[in-house]
């Protein structure tokens, strides 16, 4: 099974998650980009039956195209990098 991490940093003169090198959009306070993982990593683990289409582009530049089985979802974690 597939693990994804959500990291709490200090970014952009603000606060974001990270998962691996991709930043969130940067939030004022900890405590929203806290709560902002949070919600994206519950979101990640819920499970449907619905095959999802995904394109991402690697660190080469080239894109790529998947799908992914709507019941194949990650574990996920929050961790707070401040503490």
């Amino acid at each position: 099974m597939t693990e994804v991490t959500y990291i709490i940093v200090e970014h952009d003169g603000g606060w974001a998650y990270k998962v691996g090198d991709v930043f969130s959009e940067t939030f004022r306070t900890h405590a929203e980009a806290l709560h902002a993982a949070q919600r994206a990593a519950g979101e990640q683990r819920i499970a449907d039956d619905n095959d999802a289409g995904i394109s991402y582009e690697d660190e080469r530049g080239r894109w790529h195209d998947e799908v992914s089985a709507g019941d194949d979802r990650p574990t996920t974690h929050v961790v707070d990098a401040k503490k």
